[in-house]
């Protein structure tokens, strides 16, 4: 009595003279394509195995063309080397909420006829000391409030200085 042999796998699967199907010839022309693209192959190189990967009747024959040609991703170093400062993004800093209030009061100040001066003047200051030590950014709006606010001031100031001298002078 003879037993059935238990079913054992095609031994002769990846045998160099096993014939190619177009498959196999599709995954030879992509090994060929990523190394092209890596910069592996010039492009004479490329075409000529291309060309010859279509025309193969085996197996071996595609094994020979890729032969030298890594079939999966290099693997690269876990260590990767640092990126200079010039290459990474600039870090944006708040701008500080002083200043922009600052700006805003010394922009006021023409509408209101001046009454944000003061209050422009102060906010300036604040912010520039404050910015001074934070590092946060925001010094042309402090100074564009304090600039405003100084010169509303010194209108007032002025204003005030010639109704005294003419009430003064009417008696």
């Amino acid at each position: 009595m003879s037993y059935p042999t238990p079913w054992q796998p095609w031994q002769a699967q990846n045998t160099p003279s096993m014939l190619a199907s177009h498959a196999d010839r599709e995954r030879a022309v992509d090994v060929l394509r990523a190394g092209y693209g890596e910069g592996r192959l010039e492009h004479h190189e490329f075409e000529k195995r291309v060309a010859r990967a279509y025309a193969a009747r085996t197996v071996g024959e595609l094994a020979l063309l890729v032969a030298d040609l890594p079939t999966g991703p290099v693997p690269q170093s876990a260590v990767s080397p640092a990126v200079p400062q010039t290459f990474q993004p600039a870090v944006r800093r708040q701008t500080n909420a002083k200043a922009i209030g600052a700006a805003v009061c010394g922009l006021l100040c023409v509408p209101t006829m001046g009454l944000t001066g003061i209050p422009a003047v102060i906010l300036g200051h604040t912010a520039r000391n404050e910015m001074d030590r934070t590092g946060e950014a925001g010094e042309g709006l402090a100074l564009t409030g304090l600039v405003l606010g100084w010169l509303s001031t010194a209108g007032w100031a002025l204003v005030l200085t010639l109704l005294f001298a003419v009430a003064l002078a009417s008696g």
